[in-house]
């Protein structure tokens, strides 16, 4: 008894609220300082800071936008590549706040544990993208077919590994703060390697919805600080004190006017509409389809209260502007709160930025917190209101099955068509 109430106090002691308190607040917070060129700063160098800041932003977000640019004329494999280096760069920036942060412990195997667990998590997400893509192409190689059918429980497998290595890796002194950082991986993992696998799944249902989301947050974000920098005078929120509402409510309508003209654009070309698939002759990916519906154009009739201002009765527009603008109003109306989540973490850990990547930006998770609860939000919206059954997937497990299997569907299939009527009037045609 006299040895366990002994060590009971020994790790409350070192886990208890206060002590964890001051331990914390004696850390060493990440870096945060804006590395800006050398070139910037001697040009701008006769400037207020508030107004210096205002072109290194500019001059480095018009870099960004080109860089974007140059990414999706390079296809689809290219922006899958650049998500996970962007996935990768998010979460080494929150794993670094944490082991900045309990530096001073010396937690064993947690910068090792962290990034295992990324690679499993990794493994899995991938290993499912790829058996629902790329069907064919792993159904000819015998590796990969064999990877494909056992997949969920290599993934289980190697997570219970990495379990097992963190309760092992247990010290009687450093409990809590161990199960912190457990938390910590698996929260940031939640967080970074999900989103990042759905923006994946956005890009292989069509470029537009991958592009247009991004395009949204973006001019969102341009045109919120704008419209703030010139005219913002009233606080938005205290978490953001630089955010108002004047910024708030001008990016709002900028974004959904962006949004409209841009889903205009990009909805005449296949190369953005039809979904990203892959091709087995070629072993490519092609992006040539008819347009479905909603990228053919439409006459809708305007409101009556509206047709005395615009002056029209009709006009013509493509079904998929409608959808742009419930995303383009979520990008500007919910999207925000991706980065006071962001703000709020970061003032939970008094730093400035998640690291200094970006001269005037910060980290690359500065650029990209909104864009994550973006791409949850269209996955869902595509799931909800635009996704349908997908033939050619459905042929390809039915072309898997044993020949007795394959027989029975025909005949079920068969016999369903002719109750119906459909089957006897196509061999009338």
């Amino acid at each position: 008894l006299q040895e366990s109430e002994s060590e009971n106090k020994l790790d409350g002691e070192t886990a208890s609220d206060s002590e964890s308190k001051s331990e914390f607040s004696g850390s060493s917070p990440v870096p945060t300082s804006d590395d800006t060129p050398e070139v910037l700063n001697r040009a701008l160098s006769n400037l207020s800071s508030r107004w210096k800041n205002w072109w290194v932003r500019g001059i480095l977000t018009l870099a960004m936008i080109t860089f974007f640019f140059i990414i999706i004329y390079l296809g689809p494999m290219v922006l899958m590549t650049i998500v996970m280096c962007v996935q990768i760069k998010c979460f080494h920036e929150i794993i670094t706040i944490g082991y900045n942060v309990y530096h001073s412990y010396d937690l064993p195997w947690f910068r090792t544990l962290s990034w295992y667990f990324l690679l499993c998590v990794n493994y899995f997400f991938y290993g499912e993208t790829v058996t629902d893509y790329f069907f064919t192409l792993v159904q000819r190689e015998e590796p990969l077919r064999i990877l494909s059918k056992y997949h969920r429980f290599i993934s289980f497998a190697l997570y219970l590994t990495g379990f097992c290595m963190f309760v092992l890796s247990l010290v009687k002194k450093h409990y809590r703060l161990q199960f912190y950082m457990f938390g910590w991986t698996h929260v940031t993992l939640l967080i970074v390697v999900t989103q990042s696998h759905l923006i994946i799944h956005n890009l292989f249902e069509g470029m537009i919805w991958f592009i247009v989301p991004i395009s949204c947050v973006i001019c969102n974000d341009i045109m919120a600080y704008m419209f703030g920098f010139f005219f913002g005078r009233t606080p938005l929120i205290k978490l953001s004190p630089k955010k108002t509402w004047e910024g708030f409510i001008g990016g709002f309508f900028s974004t959904v006017l962006f949004g409209l003209l841009l889903s205009y654009v990009m909805s005449g070309y296949r190369c953005f509409t039809c979904p990203v698939e892959f091709n087995n002759d070629t072993n490519s990916f092609t992006v040539d389809c008819e347009p479905s519906e909603l990228f053919q154009l439409q006459e809708y009739n305007i409101p009556v209260v509206l047709q005395s201002v615009v002056g029209w009765k009709t006009v013509r527009m493509y079904p998929f502007q409608i959808h742009s603008i419930a995303l383009s109003t979520f990008a500007s109306l919910i999207g925000p709160f991706g980065g006071f989540f962001a703000s709020g973490f970061k003032r939970a850990f008094k730093i400035k930025d998640f690291a200094n990547t970006i001269p005037g930006h910060g980290g690359i998770m500065d650029r990209f917190d909104c864009q994550y609860l973006m791409a949850t939000f269209v996955n869902v919206y595509i799931a909800s209101f635009i996704r349908g059954p997908n033939p050619s997937k459905l042929i390809q497990q039915f072309l898997t099955l044993r020949p007795d299997q394959q027989l029975h569907i025909f005949n079920t299939l068969k016999a369903h068509l002719v109750d119906r009527g459909i089957l006897g009037s196509l061999e009338d045609a």
